[in-house]
């Protein structure tokens, strides 16, 4: 029972410390009529299956990146990237444009009416809206 405890104990301990992984938002311009949108239909526009918005990447490798697409569909950015690749080979479509942070995309994104971007929630501030979070 002892030897359970202290497990559990332990794991708690853990747990606790592990950093607690941010909110992920897409966002638009305020420009844009789009008040809110599906998980389903944001990822449309950044696997390139529908140009009606045009989507502006976070830097390649970066945690953030990473977590989107896991989060958006379930796919890692390697991945991401191999769709992207075979759209761009069939002239099919143009990758989205990356940005090194996310007041970068922010400010891409509150700049272009057609944007669509992914920023970590506390970088949110009155030039874009908020469509979806992502837990």
């Amino acid at each position: 029972m002892n030897k359970l405890l202290a497990s559990l104990a332990v794991a708690g301990a853990v747990l606790s410390a592990a950093p607690a992984r941010a909110e992920t938002v897409v966002i638009v311009s305020q420009k844009n009529p789009a008040t809110r949108m599906f998980a389903e239909q944001a990822s449309q526009f950044f696997l390139g299956k529908s140009n009606m918005f045009t989507p502006v990447d976070q830097a390649e490798g970066s945690g953030i990146r990473n977590d989107f697409y896991q989060k958006l569909v379930d796919k890692d950015a390697a991945q991401v990237k191999a769709i992207w690749s075979k759209l761009v080979f069939t002239g099919k479509a143009t990758p989205p444009k990356e940005y090194k942070s996310n007041t970068d995309v922010r400010k891409a994104v509150a700049e272009d009416p057609k944007a669509i971007g992914y920023i970590d929630k506390s970088a949110v501030d009155d030039s874009v809206k908020v469509i979806l979070t992502l837990q």
